[in-house]
């Protein structure tokens, strides 16, 4: 997978100390700066939903727009730290809810809970990720994709796990994974612009879906599987990004 915009002239959180005390202690500051200013912009997305301008998030901000453009290169550079903020926000309730040590069927739900709450609780940033723009400019990286990508790819390898646990075989776990993961971001945009039901009954209604199909091709193999009694062995998903040069994990 592809690394998102890179803008050199912006620290970043996760850069290193230079060992000059002064120049990392502005560094900091920057980045707590810049941070502060993609809150605002969320708080901005609350009230102007996804066609926001960079004028909204000074406003949000109470700065100047040249104060803001001093922390963004642009509009797609305060895109990509949104979406890196939509990642971090997905993630952190996401991964600890697929690795939950839980029985297969509440485990299930528990995932589609946690996406289903992070996209309810930010409605607008989702819209604005999935439409793949700010403010009529067209961005750099579709961060809904690398995400999507992202999840897809550790859901394969802990279905494998699992299917190879079971003795079945495991060449069904990556067009599954791949299934799940676009069933799930296409229900949850449907969702977002219905509202005909509540987020626990289409979290339920899914998590119907998924273990039935789990449990049918189970079944097929002569495997049964209690879907309320936790497994022997509870399998971990690993979320990495992988880059030109390394992998990093995630979260």
């Amino acid at each position: 997978m592809t690394d998102r915009v890179k803008r050199g002239k912006h620290p970043k959180a996760d850069e290193p100390a230079t060992g000059d005390a002064r120049r990392d202690r502005w560094r900091k500051h920057r980045v707590e700066r810049r941070a502060e200013f993609v809150e605002a912009a969320l708080k901005a997305l609350d009230e102007h939903g996804p066609d926001l301008a960079m004028d909204d998030v000074a406003v949000a901000a109470g700065v100047t727009k040249p104060v803001l453009y001093r922390h963004f290169a642009d509009k797609a550079d305060l895109y990509d730290a949104l979406g890196q903020r939509g990642t971090e926000l997905l993630f952190s309730r996401l991964v600890p809810a697929i690795n939950a040590e839980l029985a297969p069927v509440p485990r299930i739900r528990m995932a589609l809970d946690a996406f289903f709450t992070v996209i309810e609780e930010h409605p607008n940033l989702y819209r604005l990720l999935v439409r793949g723009s700010f403010a009529g400019k067209q961005a750099d990286a579709d961060v809904v994709a690398e995400d999507k990508e992202l999840i897809a790819t550790a859901l394969t390898a802990l279905l494998g796990d699992y299917m190879r646990m079971f003795n079945m075989d495991s060449g069904a776990a990556e067009p599954w994974a791949y299934g799940i993961v676009g069933m799930v971001q296409n229900t949850g945009e449907w969702w977002l612009e219905r509202r005909s039901m509540s987020r626990d009954s289409v979290v339920e209604y899914l998590t119907q879906i998924i273990w039935a199909a789990i449990d049918g091709l189970a079944r097929q193999q002569g495997v049964e599987i209690a879907p309320n009694k936790p497994l022997e062995e509870n399998k971990i998903a690993q979320f990495t990004r992988a880059h030109p040069k390394e992998e990093t994990d995630v979260g």
